[in-house]
């Protein structure tokens, strides 16, 4: 599509032709993600109206050039499923012109006339200039048109547009990581209204995703109650960290409102260093007792809520299958799993021979462990054989990182799931 910066006006109402020539429709609009921060939203596809007047969406990685005349798209079998905008998406020609917004150096009140999108250094369409034309009152002349970066003016980011309804809405829609990112660049107060309007869950899930200053600093905006069940709500291991940060009165005020089978767990964690396989460790990984079958471990596996690392392999116990567990007997890896028939006894393919980790061994020794093995997650077993947990290697990774990595990272675009699944789309050739 070349390097040239495309005003959106110009596009609406032009031809849409698949690579043969046939004609699909013409352009209606052009979708794009808005953004918490000030950084450019990207362009997500083209609405397109069809001779039938139904709209569909186009992404645009089906754009292949866009002419004066024309859009051409790389293929001709195009979704025939109707468009839908989503509560993160703003319409270029009908919703963006004639936006009311400020000039952010001066200021000064002004309408978007026109946006330009063009590519940016990893070739994906964003609004990069907006064409603005300063406000007059009364009988004044209009005033002149400039082309300003998107970043000039102000008005027109996600938390600008959306109530706090509406980022919630938002916030469902995206991954916890992409959530702690965009809350991180709300203003205080309404971080606050996002906060208390998420559920203990998704907030715990937002909260493991957060830089320790961060977590300190929401955790002291909850009452004492709430941020106990957003505590029983995390990971054990993300919980202990959390509570390693906080001065030790606070820590164990909050432990003795947390339910004791959910507090144990963390207090287990909490004796440990947190830079040792023991503090590192969760103390719920996938356990099973040598009776079970593999069918039973694959559908252990399968669980969406077990994150993959995790779910790389099984560990295989005597009872009590809770840790601390009866005697370690080995773990099966997720691969050998899909190897054997479903009826197999895990005991029966169980690797007895993998190295363990103890739990003050350190990260050193935990980075080397991993590397030497290709493994992404490994045993935690004690001196008497008892498993005490797993470590696995995003947990190795979050300590190895400088600590404001998480305030660091660059690339905070929402992610689109615009193109359709096999399974629940209407595709025709054109």
């Amino acid at each position: 599509m070349g390097t040239e910066r495309i005003f959106v006006a110009r596009l609406s109402g032009l031809a849409v032709f698949g690579p043969d020539g046939e004609r699909i429709g013409k352009v209606r609009d052009l979708v794009a993600t808005l953004r918490v921060d000030a950084s450019p939203p990207r362009v997500l596809g083209v609405v397109v109206e069809m001779a039938t007047r139904r709209r569909i969406f186009v992404p645009m990685l089906r754009v292949t050039t866009i002419d004066p005349g024309a859009v051409t798209l790389a293929t001709g079998s195009v979704s025939l499923r109707r468009f839908a905008q989503r509560p993160n998406e703003t319409l270029l020609v009908g919703q963006l012109i004639d936006a009311p917004v400020k000039l952010a150096e001066s200021g000064e009140e002004a309408v978007v006339v026109d946006a330009a999108i063009e590519p940016n250094r990893r070739r994906d369409w964003v609004v990069g200039r907006l064409a603005v034309r300063a406000r007059r009152h009364g009988f004044a002349r209009r005033g002149p048109v400039q082309v300003v970066a998107w970043s000039a003016v102000t008005g027109l980011s996600l938390s600008d547009r959306q109530g706090t309804a509406g980022l919630l809405a938002v916030f469902e829609t995206m991954r916890p990581a992409d959530v702690a990112t965009a809350l991180s660049e709300l203003p205080e107060k309404r971080q606050h209204e996002v906060i208390d309007g998420l559920d203990d869950e998704r907030l715990a899930d937002v909260f493991e995703e957060m830089s320790e200053h961060e977590q300190r600093k929401l955790l002291g905006h909850l009452d004492s109650e709430r941020a106990a069940d957003v505590l029983e709500a995390m990971s054990p291991d993300d919980a202990a960290d959390l509570l390693h940060e906080l001065p030790d009165a606070d820590a164990d005020a909050l432990l003795a409102l947390m339910e004791p089978d959910e507090s144990a767990p963390v207090r287990r964690l909490m004796r440990y260093s947190s830079d040792t396989a023991g503090g590192l460790m969760t103390p719920e990984p996938i356990i099973l007792r040598p009776d079970a079958t593999v069918a039973e471990a694959l559908a252990r596996i399968r669980n969406p809520d077990i994150p993959p690392a995790l779910a790389s392999m099984v560990f295989v116990c005597r009872s009590p299958s809770q840790t601390p567990t009866g005697r370690y007997l080995g773990c099966v890896h997720a691969q050998r799993l899909l190897r054997e028939a479903p009826s197999e006894l895990v005991a029966g393919v169980v690797d007895a021979e993998l190295a363990r980790l103890t739990p003050d061994a350190t990260l050193g020794e935990i980075t080397r462990y991993f590397a030497a093995y290709n493994l992404v997650a490994g045993p935690v077993v004690d001196s008497e054989d008892h498993l005490l947990g797993a470590v696995t290697v995003d947990d190795v990774l979050d300590h190895l990182l400088p600590p404001d990595w998480r305030d660091r990272l660059n690339d905070p675009d929402v992610a689109s799931d615009r193109e359709p699944d096999d399974a629940e789309s209407e595709v025709a050739d054109a």
